[in-house]
C-alpha cells in the first residue's frame, strides 16, 4: 500500500509541475548488462574470479521491493552463485530472489517454479530447459522466454512481494508444475492443499560471515496458486517420488509437482507470494497486490511504476547507446536496499527473528551492502529519493532498538560485521546534512555515539557481530596495530584500512556532534579523523602497516596486495582520505607531488575501478586546483569501464554502487565525501538533464556543445550567474535551477583553479 501511495503521489507531483516524462524511457534499460564476466580494461589487472564477474541477476521488480523475480539457471543459496549467468544455456525455473544484486554473498529464504511438458522431471538440472538470448525479452517489468525442451512460453511480470506468470503451452497433452524451496542444508517444507489448489512452503535463512551457518531466526514463506484443475499431485525428495503426498519436510531436495492436462495454445496463470513472516503474511500479500489473474493488467502497472521511477532523472541527447548505459545503472541502483516488511507492516525481529515486529509510518529495509553503497548509491537517493532514504535510516534504528547496537553490514536481517568501517554512521551523517529528518534524530546519535565510543560488554556480543571490529585498539595507539590481527570478523587483519575508514566515519559524526551542541564529543572525534596520518609513512607518503610500537613496516609494497589493505593494494588506499584531502596532500608533501602521484594512479595503470575504494580517486584534482584532469579521466572511465553487453560493468556492480557511480559521473558531479553537502564536479555527458525532485522543482543540467571529443568545461553558470567553483552543494539542487556549462575540446586550465574555487577539507569546512 505503502509503495501505491508513492506513485500516486509521484504521478500527482508531475502532472501539477507540467513535467511530462519521455514515453519509451525503460525501453532503454538493459537488464543483461553485468550478467556475464567483466571485459572491461582494469578488470582484470586487480581482479580475478568471482571479482570479475558483475554477478548482476535479470530481475523483474518493483524499485526496492520485497522480491527480485528471475530466471534462474543455478539451483543452489551458496555464496559467490548467482542465480542467474549469461553463459548459461539452460533455465530450471523462476525465482523469488532475494539476491545482494551485483555481490559475492548468497541467496536466502526462496523459492522456485519450473512449468513442464509432458514427461516430469523434478531436480532442477534434470528438468532445466534450454533456451536462447534470442528468444528472451528482459524489462525491468517484464520477462520472457521461450523453453525449448518444454515447448512452453513462459511469461513473468509482479509487485512487490508478489509475482504472477504465464505459461503458454504449445502443444496438447500432459502439463505439470513443480515448485520447491531452495534449501541448501535439507531445511524447510512444502505441502499441497488441494482444497485452495495451492501449495505452501516455507525456507529458513541462515546467516553468514559473523555467525556463519547459524539460523536467522525467520524463513521466507511462500504461496502457490493456479487457476487449472489438477489431475494429480505428489512430492519428491531426491529421485524419489510419491505420489498423493501432500507434504514433504526437512529432507534435501524436496518439492511438490501438480500434474493437469493442457490444449495446444493454452495459457496457465500461476500466481505467487510471499512474506519473512508467516504464511498469514503470504496470503495478505496476495490479497493486497494480486488479488486477480490478470497477467497483462499486472504487467502494465509495473510497467507505469518503473517508468515513473526511472521519470526522476530524464536526460536528452542522441546517443541511444549512452542512455542505455545511464538508465540501466539507475535500474541496478533500484534493488537494494529492499523492503522485507509485509503489506500490514509486520517483519522479523532483527537479530533474531522472533517476536514478529510491525511498523505503521514506514516501510522496514534490509540488505545494506554499506561498505559499498555509502558512497554513491545512498546520496543518490537523498536526491531522488529522500522520503524513501529516511525509511532506509529509520530500519537501521530499528535494527539498534532491537539488537542493541547499530549495525555495520546489516543482512539477512543480522549483524554481520562484514567489511570494515562504521558506515550507517555516513548513511546517516549524508542525510542529516542534506536536510533529510523523517528519522529518529536522536536515537540515531546515541545508536552511532554507541559505536564510535562503546564495545559490548561481553565477549560473545562482539564475538557475534555487535560493535565496532578493533575499536579498543584505534582508539588506543591512534591506529590499528599489525599485532591486532582483528580475529573476530570475517575480513580479518585489513588494518591499515580499517584506520583510514574509521577517521572517516568519525569526522561525519563529529560534523552531526558540533550541530547537536554535543561539544566534547565533537573534539575528540575531530581528532580522531586525523587518525589516518598515523598510517601514512612520511618517507613514502603511502599508506603502511605499522605496529604497536610505532615503527612502520619495511618493505616497498605500495602496488601488492597486503593483508592490512581491504581489497586492494597501499597505493589504492593512500587516497581514501575524503574528509581532508588538503591534509594528505600535506602528507605527500604538497600540491605537486600530490598531483604527481594522483597522475602515475592513471598512467602506471594503478586504478582499479572494478572495486570501491577506488572511486572518489579521480575527482581528487579538484582539491589540488587541476579540475581538467578530472574531466578527462572522468570521461575515460565513463567510456572504458561501462558498455553495452553482458560482460559491461567492470567486476561487481556491488549492490548498486557501481551503477551508482555511473550515474553521478555522467550527471557532471560526485559526492565525495558523504557527510558533508557537496558534490564535485566532474564532466557532463548528456546535453540536458533533468533531475525531477520530490518536492516538484526541477534541476537542469545544460552541457553546450558537449561531445566525445567535448569534454572540457569551458565556463559555468548557476542560475545565470558565472560559477567559479569546481563543487557545488545538496542546496544548489533541492531549491530548483540550472547549472550551465559550455564544453570544449581543449582544457581551460584557469576555471576552477584556484583556491577559493576548490572543496573544502576538514580544518577549513564550512559549518552546514
Amino acid at each position: 500500500m505503502k509503495e501505491f501511495l508513492l506513485l500516486l503521489f509521484i504521478c500527482i507531483t508531475q502532472i501539477a509541475y507540467g513535467q511530462p516524462i519521455q514515453k519509451n524511457i525503460v525501453s532503454y534499460v538493459d537488464p543483461l548488462i553485468g550478467t556475464d564476466n567483466s571485459k572491461t580494461p582494469t578488470a582484470s589487472l586487480f581482479g580475478s574470479g568471482d571479482a570479475e564477474k558483475g554477478q548482476v541477476i535479470p530481475a523483474v521488480l518493483f524499485p526496492n521491493g520485497m522480491n527480485f523475480w528471475t530466471a534462474q539457471t543455478e539451483d543452489t543459496e551458496q555464496k559467490s552463485i548467482a542465480p542467474y549467468y549469461y553463459k548459461s544455456t539452460s533455465i530450471q525455473g523462476f525465482r523469488n530472489s532475494h539476491w545482494l544484486n551485483g555481490g559475492c554473498t548468497q541467496d536466502y529464504g526462496t523459492m522456485t517454479l519450473m512449468p513442464l511438458y509432458g514427461i516430469l522431471k523434478c531436480q532442477p538440472k534434470e528438468r532445466a530447459s534450454s533456451f536462447t538470448h534470442s528468444e528472451e525479452t528482459s524489462t525491468p517489468y517484464y520477462y520472457s522466454v521461450y523453453l525449448k525442451d518444454d515447448q512452453i512460453k513462459a511469461e513473468m511480470t509482479g509487485t512487490s512481494r508478489t509475482g504472477i506468470f504465464r505459461f503458454t503451452y504449445t502443444k496438447a497433452g500432459d502439463g505439470y508444475l513443480v515448485v520447491n524451496p531452495n534449501n541448501d542444508k535439507g531445511e524447510g517444507s512444502i505441502e499441497y492443499d488441494a482444497k485452495k489448489n495451492e501449495i505452501r512452503g516455507y525456507n529458513p535463512v541462515y546467516r553468514i560471515y559473523q555467525g556463519w551457518g547459524k539460523p536467522a531466526g525467520f524463513s521466507g514463506y511462500f504461496v502457490v496458486t493456479l487457476n487449472k484443475k489438477i489431475e494429480n499431485f505428489g512430492s519428491y525428495q531426491g529421485g524419489s517420488r510419491y505420489a498423493d503426498q501432500a507434504m514433504i519436510e526437512k529432507k534435501p531436495n524436496i518439492g511438490i509437482y501438480l500434474h493437469f492436462k493442457v490444449k495446444a495454445g493454452e495459457k496457465i496463470i500461476v500466481k505467487v507470494s510471499s512474506s519473512f513472516t508467516d504464511f498469514d503474511g503470504a496470503d495478505k500479500n496476495m490479497k493486497a497486490e494480486m488479488n486477480d489473474w490478470n497477467f497483462d493488467a499486472a504487467k502494465e502497472n509495473l510497467h507505469k511504476t518503473w517508468k515513473n521511477h526511472l521519470g526522476s532523472i530524464e536526460v536528452k541527447g542522441k546517443d541511444k547507446d549512452t542512455k542505455c548505459q545511464f538508465y540501466s545503472a539507475l535500474y541496478r541502483s533500484s534493488f537494494l536496499p529492499h523492503v522485507i516488511n509485509d503489506v500490514d507492516g509486520r517483519y522479523p525481529a532483527f537479530s533474531k527473528g522472533k517476536p514478529i515486529m510491525k511498523t505503521k509510518d514506514h516501510n522496514y529495509y534490509d540488505d545494506f551492502s554499506l561498505w559499498d553503497t555509502y558512497r554513491a548509491l545512498h546520496p543518490l537517493l537523498n536526491i531522488i529519493e529522500p522520503q524513501k532514504s529516511g525509511e532506509m535510516i529509520q530500519s537501521l534504528l530499528n535494527k539498534y532498538e532491537q539488537g542493541g547496537w547499530l549495525p555495520i553490514f546489516p543482512c539477512w536481517n543480522s549483524y554481520t560485521s562484514e567489511m570494515i568501517g562504521d558506515h550507517c554512521t555516513s548513511l546517516i551523517g549524508d542525510a542529516f546534512a542534506k536536510g533529510i529528518t523523517n528519522f529518529n534524530q536522536k536515537e540515531a546519535y546515541q545508536a552511532m555515539r554507541q559505536n564510535a565510543f562503546e564495545q559490548p560488554s561481553t565477549y560473545e556480543q562482539y564475538k557475534d557481530g555487535l560493535g565496532r571490529r578493533a575499536l579498543n585498539s584505534y582508539l588506543k595507539y591512534g591506529y590499528i596495530p599489525l599485532e591486532d590481527s582483528v580475529k573476530e570478523a570475517f575480513h580479518q587483519g585489513e588494518q591499515v584500512s580499517r584506520t583510514l575508514e574509521y577517521a572517516y566515519d568519525d569526522y561525519v559524526l563529529s560534523l552531526m556532534a558540533k550541530a547537536w551542541g554535543h561539544k566534547k564529543d565533537a573534539e575528540a572525534l575531530t581528532k580522531r579523523a586525523q587518525y589516518y596520518k598515523n598510517v601514512i609513512n612520511p618517507k613514502t607518503g603511502y599508506v603502511q602497516g605499522r605496529y604497536k610500537n610505532g615503527k612502520f613496516l619495511h618493505e616497498n609494497n605500495a602496488t601488492k596486495f597486503c593483508s592490512f589493505i581491504t581489497e586492494g593494494t597501499p597505493c589504492h588506499y593512500t587516497w581514501y582520505v575524503p574528509q581532508d584531502i588538503k591534509g594528505l596532500m600535506k602528507c605527500m608533501g604538497g600540491k605537486q607531488p600530490f598531483i604527481l602521484r594522483l597522475d602515475s594512479m592513471f598512467s602506471e595503470k594503478r586504478y582499479w575501478h572494478g572495486n570501491e575504494p577506488c572511486h572518489q580517486i579521480a575527482y581528487l584534482y579538484n582539491y589540488a586546483g587541476e579540475p581538467w584532469k578530472t574531466q578527462r579521466t572522468v570521461r575515460h572511465i565513463l567510456e572504458t569501464e561501462y558498455h553495452k553487453g553482458p560482460s559491461g560493468l567492470s567486476g561487481n556492480d556491488d549492490a548498486g554502487q557501481m551503477s551508482a557511480w555511473y550515474i553521478f559521473s555522467a550527471l557532471g558531479f560526485y559526492p565525495v565525501c558523504p557527510g558533508t553537502p557537496y558534490y564535485i564536479i566532474g564532466t557532463p555527458i548528456f546535453k540536458k538533464t533533468t533531475i525531477r525532485l520530490n518536492t516538484g522543482k526541477s534541476f537542469t543540467i545544460i552541457a553546450n556543445h558537449v561531445s566525445k571529443n567535448n569534454i572540457y568545461i569551458q565556463s559555468v553558470k548557476l542560475n545565470g550567474k558565472k560559477y567559479l567553483k569546481n563543487y557545488i552543494s545538496h542546496k544548489d539542487i533541492t531549491t530548483g535551477g540550472v547549472l550551465q556549462f559550455e564544453m570544449g575540446n581543449i582544457p581551460n586550465k584557469l576555471w576552477g583553479s584556484s583556491s577559493e574555487s576548490c572543496p573544502p577539507s576538514l580544518n577549513d569546512s564550512e559549518s552546514y
